[in-house]
């Protein structure tokens, strides 16, 4: 399984047309490629010095393959929409991960 991660900082001028955004248009927008089993949005609890709300949003893909063929025939239309609305008022990063293992713990 690959995590997809895109991690952004949101100015606050924004902020709330954005949440608004990110969770009734463009996380669908992405999971409906087909190419993500599932999303998880969640707010980063780190006061950034620069001001601002950061989030990361998580995309589940179950291959790389799934991964590549978002970033080759989505991402860069997805992507656009975003900065056409928040422009310079949105830093986003984006980093890929790979779930090695799993640990849970044991109920009593």
């Amino acid at each position: 399984m690959i995590i997809y991660n895109v991690t952004i900082n949101i100015d606050e001028s924004v902020h709330d047309k954005w949440l608004t955004w990110m969770q009734n248009k463009h996380i669908s927008d992405v999971l409906a490629t087909g190419l993500f089993t599932s999303a998880r949005l969640v707010k980063v609890l780190v006061e950034e010095e620069m001001g601002g709300v950061t989030y990361s949003v998580q995309y589940f893909a179950p291959t790389r393959e799934n991964l590549e063929n978002y970033y080759k025939n989505h991402a860069p239309r997805l992507r656009q929409e975003g900065l056409q609305l928040f422009a310079d008022k949105m830093l986003a990063f984006r980093t890929e991960l790979e779930i090695m293992d799993e640990f849970y713990h044991e109920s009593n």
